[in-house]
């Protein structure tokens, strides 16, 4: 645990520290080329396609030995159960009983040496070539059998039965080619929009994604846990209100547009999120690593004709970067995009998701004071007042993502309600009684 918190806090100082080298390469080194450096950084995630020839479970997935592993490894109990008879008796948790013939064969009889000289046979019982056998239920029986086995054949054959529930790399393929438009459009927004504005701004725009995510599941549900409540209204309440004041303070000059950058990458992630969600129902079916790397090998096959687009229409001439920008660019890909992902994927499986999501938070205040102490930029009121709803909002979503049907709105105005009408019994008995006691006290009234 104490591990994977240092490496969620390393995540935050590389996301930032990148986030500020983006804006200092567009800025001060004057390459303010967004489309290109998105395309270099994101083709960068190829390098997670060296696990075919570094990782085993990849190269035995591409073999397809995995499989004929697995086939294998049942065979034996299958062909050996092969039903002969049946039987109308069942036990509660065993199977019906199957009877197959004995696999061993008769002992040869043994002579011994008696003291007279004789041998005589040793007796013996004859039974049956006939057993019986029952089957345990399948999650059962393959428990017993990997608790026979030794400790190596046991994790190998476990991490075997993991690892055939996973998508094969041709599905995992697909979804890259499907999902490899959306992911790039969504971090060229976060680009333009570093290009335009501050950084610290960026994050704090950049974190609705979660409250983008939580409208989008309700609308486009994949379990019954996304289903829309009161709270998740009040965080995208808070949260929009914080966005409108953020917005404000930053539209100091006609010509800032890094407010709609930012909220436009902000829904596409969402739309990203909630998509692949669909597609996957659990995370532990898709390999991330590999999936990374078919976005940067699909994204440097399909999306090299941007360059032209953009160039002959005007809105980013193509322009090759001078050697030191380059080797900002790449510092930048290899640091900020691939190793970053490796580490925040690490740092979750050792804390929690909740926690690994609980992080990204920090990326806000750590923005903020790296404008203020680098850049020496200072940000009015309206900033500070929208930057606080907005962190807020950031926590209470990821919390109640993380407890699926916990409405804690709804249960406070029930608990107020119940309240209200209790005393409202209550007040209601009493002014009864009172008219009682006084009914009781008072013979004449009581008579008319």
């Amino acid at each position: 645990m104490a591990l994977g918190v240092v490496i969620l806090l390393l995540v935050d100082v590389i996301w930032v520290a990148s986030s500020e080298l983006t804006s200092y390469i567009f800025k001060r080194q004057e390459y303010n080329k967004p489309f290109f450096s998105t395309f270099t950084k994101t083709s960068l995630f190829m390098l997670y396609l060296l696990g075919f020839l570094l990782w085993r479970p990849w190269r035995q997935q591409c073999a397809g030995t995995l499989k004929r592993r697995h086939t294998a490894f049942f065979a034996d109990a299958e062909a050996y159960f092969a039903p002969c008879t049946n039987d109308t008796t069942v036990s509660h948790s065993l199977s019906e009983p199957l009877y197959v013939p004995l696999k061993f064969q008769d002992i040869p009889t043994e002579h011994s040496n008696s003291v007279n000289g004789d041998s005589p046979k040793k007796q013996r019982v004859r039974f049956s070539n006939i057993m019986e056998v029952r089957q345990l239920p399948s999650t059962q029986a393959a428990e017993a059998k990997l608790s026979r086995m030794s400790y190596p054949a046991a994790k190998d054959h476990e991490a075997m039965l993991r690892s055939a529930g996973k998508l094969t790399i041709t599905d995992v393929a697909k979804i890259s080619f499907f999902f490899c438009f959306v992911w790039f459009l969504a971090n060229l927004s976060y680009q333009e929009a570093l290009s335009d504005t501050q950084v610290a701004i960026v994050n704090i725009l950049s974190s609705t994604s979660g409250l983008f995510t939580l409208i989008l599941a309700a609308i486009f549900p994949s379990s019954s846990s996304d289903r829309f409540t009161l709270s998740k209204l009040l965080a995208v309440a808070l949260s929009m209100g914080g966005v409108v004041l953020v917005s404000l303070s930053s539209m100091d000059s006609p010509d800032e547009k890094g407010s709609l950058w930012s909220l436009a990458g902000a829904m596409l992630y969402a739309v990203y999120i909630v998509m692949i969600k669909r597609r996957v129902d659990q995370e532990d079916k898709l390999d991330i690593p590999m999936f990374f790397g078919f976005v940067g090998l699909f994204n440097l096959l399909l999306l090299w004709p941007g360059f032209l687009v953009l160039h002959y229409t005007g809105f980013e001439a193509f322009e090759l970067p001078s050697q030191l920008v380059w080797t900002y660019i790449l510092i930048n890909g290899l640091i900020g995009t691939v190793l970053s992902e490796f580490l925040w994927l690490w740092g979750c499986f050792l804390t929690s998701s909740l926690i690994g999501t609980l992080a990204l938070s920090l990326t806000i205040p750590l923005s903020i004071m790296a404008d203020i102490c680098m850049e020496k930029v200072r940000f009015s009121w309206l900033f500070f007042a929208g930057a606080v709803p907005v962190f807020l909002s950031f926590f209470i979503a990821t919390l109640l993502c993380h407890y699926n049907n916990w409405d804690p709105v709804l249960v406070g105005l029930r608990r107020l309600y119940a309240f209200i009408c209790r005393r409202h019994r209550i007040q209601r008995y009493t002014h009864s009684e009172c008219l009682a006691e006084t009914t009781d006290h008072n013979p004449s009234q009581r008579d008319m």
